[in-house]
């Protein structure tokens, strides 16, 4: 069993080590996982990124159990199952980055500052807080990303989703770096929002440039 989703494990691992490299997560915070058909490859629970191995690497069924890997998986497990059955997910990243966890603290969305907003489906929203692991805060997210491609978790992080793992980790930075902007912004005044309408120019703009094969929110 040591072999099985062997590439999908070490694409894992080699994301879970671009998140620390990027500033996404601190220690052994935050969480990544890659589905292959009825199996999902899942970081671990509470371990140093740099230290994991393949066969470290936990694979689950999409009901939560367990059938190959040395360490048990990660305690937001909930949250990815929940992101595969409820929105046709392949990838999950969940983030704890600085600016977007913030941001959860001042507001209930991610104001549309930047056209890119609109890759993600729109305004991004703020999940109701829960505490992290339960079915809870599983169910709060899944409300916060209907329709969109990720969104913050208040006092907690950021959750991000795609068809490949690539894709999700893309927009995790991107929703990073949105919520960075604002933040910013606010500091010297009051920003300037983009409309409802030219949200969704852009978003036909992205879905044109992605070969027109329907929203970008299901595509990457």
């Amino acid at each position: 069993m040591s072999r099985l989703l062997a590439e999908q494990r070490a694409e894992v691992i080699r994301t879970a080590h671009k998140m620390v490299a990027d500033g996404l997560v601190v220690g052994t915070s935050g969480n990544i996982s890659l589905r292959c058909g009825e199996l999902v490859a899942v970081t671990p629970t509470g371990v140093d990124y740099e230290a994991l191995a393949v066969p470290d690497v936990p694979v689950v069924r999409l009901d939560g159990t367990v059938v190959d890997g040395e360490l048990p998986p990660t305690s937001e497990l909930p949250m990815h199952l929940t992101a595969y059955r409820d929105h046709a997910a392949l990838a999950v990243v969940h983030a704890h980055s600085l600016h977007a966890t913030a941001l959860s603290l001042l507001r209930d969305d991610v104001p549309p500052v930047h056209y890119q907003l609109a890759e993600l489906g729109g305004v991004v929203r703020v999940a109701d807080y829960a505490t992290f692991g339960t079915d809870e805060l599983a169910a709060n997210m899944s409300v916060a990303l209907r329709d969109r491609a990720a969104c913050v978790l208040r006092n907690h992080g950021t959750v991000a989703i795609g068809g490949t793992l690539a894709g999700a980790y893309n927009r995790a930075r991107q929703l990073e770096w949105l919520c960075e902007l604002w933040l910013t912004a606010r500091r010297a005044g009051e920003p300037r929002l983009l409309d409802a309408a030219e949200l969704e120019r852009s978003a036909a703009r992205f879905r044109h440039f992605a070969g027109g094969q329907g929203s970008s929110v299901k595509e990457a």
